[in-house]
């Protein structure tokens, strides 16, 4: 196309026999060709090198973008423009406008909040911060209760429902029964009663506290001014008093140590149960079976926090009751304790066994017993809250954990 375009442009330059002719057909005076401008010839070589399409695209694509920078040009010149003032009456002119003057405190007040920030969802309810207790409370135990339980309950550790209640639990967790009254204390510690004979700060440091913790801790009510130096502190005789964070040893109601065959009578302060010396009899092996059938607890873990240093295995009334490790029986029958039908056996290398609340007890004193053998049956007697069997692992020294000893369930 462009070629053809060519062709018609250089023919209409010089015509067929390169003279003009006039309207009438006559010839005319002879003119010489006209040259082609720069432009033109600028475009013809463009042209001719192949490029005269991709000019096109050029041309074209500079023209919108031109065409673009105008009209961004016009709006911002548009928005630019000065608000218009509100026509009025053109007649006041050059009157002076009267100034009014407005009471502000005549102006209606709205109650229009003003929004600031993320906007939240109002809340209905507001939960006010609880402050920490400082009274006792009380507390009636129900069915099912233990001491990590009402603990929990509490914000408090086990041993402090034991320590805060020993008149009624006597440092044993097996005496929780549904109806007691117990006190709270609104902070870890011991409850405990002042009788005097010591100085107050000596009393104080048996607990592992100081005289003015005791005095100055809000619940004990005590005014700092009237006691005088504090460890020798005027305080009432037979005051209770919080001991806040206070700790002490428990007062031991479970069986003693060192119940031996050779030596059976430190046992006698536990009830009618205790034994005769005995010589000779089975020795264990040093390893330890499950006394019962079931392997999982029902009840108290071992946990030398609340004094339990036995474990409640699980077990239905009547149930088997076997000897962990073959020995000698130098206990069986009644515990004033709380244990109620009791059977040690000594193992004669240095270990005991205790099995408590038996239903039934099938040996007696100075009889030799086989590892697994049957010793007794699984019951509820004594302080027991349902049927189970109260087993201990113990030395001339300390109770140990049966679990520590006793294979994987």
């Amino acid at each position: 196309m462009m070629n053809n375009m060519q062709n018609n442009f250089d023919e209409s330059a010089s015509g067929p026999s390169g003279s003009d002719k006039d309207k009438n057909g006559t010839n005319a005076s002879p003119s010489l060709p006209r040259k082609p401008g720069l432009i033109v010839r600028w475009m013809n070589n463009l042209i001719q090198m192949g490029l005269g399409e991709s000019l096109m695209r050029i041309g074209t694509n500079l023209f919108s973008i031109a065409a673009i920078l105008v009209v961004i040009l016009l709006a911002q010149a548009y928005y630019r423009q000065t608000p218009r003032q509100p026509s009025g009456n053109t007649t006041q002119g050059s009157n002076p406008v009267p100034t009014i003057e407005v009471d502000i405190n005549s102006i209606p007040s709205l109650d229009i909040p003003i929004i600031s920030g993320i906007a939240r969802a109002a809340q209905l309810h507001t939960n006010v911060p609880s402050r920490p207790r400082q009274e006792i409370s009380m507390y009636t135990v129900q069915d099912g209760d233990t001491v990590f339980g009402i603990g929990d309950k509490f914000g408090l550790e086990p041993q402090t429902i034991l320590w805060g209640n020993y008149n009624i639990l006597l440092d044993d967790p097996h005496s929780l029964k549904p109806g007691q009254e117990l006190a709270i204390l609104p902070v870890n510690g011991v409850y405990w009663e002042w009788l005097g004979g010591i100085p107050f700060g000596e009393w104080a440091e048996f607990y592992g506290v100081t005289a003015a913790d005791v005095i100055e801790f809000p619940g004990n009510h005590i005014d700092s001014n009237t006691v005088g130096d504090y460890n020798n502190a005027n305080i009432k005789t037979g005051t209770w008093l919080i001991i806040p964070n206070g700790s002490r040893e428990f007062v031991n109601w479970s069986a003693p140590l060192g119940v031996t065959r050779e030596n059976p009578a430190s046992a006698r302060v536990l009830g009618q149960g205790a034994c005769d010396p005995v010589s000779g009899g089975a020795v264990g092996y040093g390893t330890y079976v499950y006394p019962t059938n079931k392997h999982f607890l029902s009840g108290f873990d071992y946990s030398e926090k609340t004094n339990h240093r036995g474990i409640d295995l699980a077990g239905s009334e009547g149930e088997g009751v076997y000897a962990t490790d073959a020995g000698v029986v130098v206990y069986s029958g009644w515990n004033d304790y709380g244990y109620g039908n009791m059977v040690m056996i000594d193992h004669g290398n240095g270990f005991q066994s205790l099995y408590a609340h038996l239903s039934a007890i099938y040996r007696g004193c100075g009889q030799s017993v086989g590892q697994g053998e049957g010793i007794g049956a699984v019951g509820s007697t004594g302080r027991s809250s349902g049927p189970h069997l109260h087993f201990e692992i113990m030395t001339a020294t300390w109770k140990v954990n049966p679990w520590d000893y006793l294979p994987p369930p």
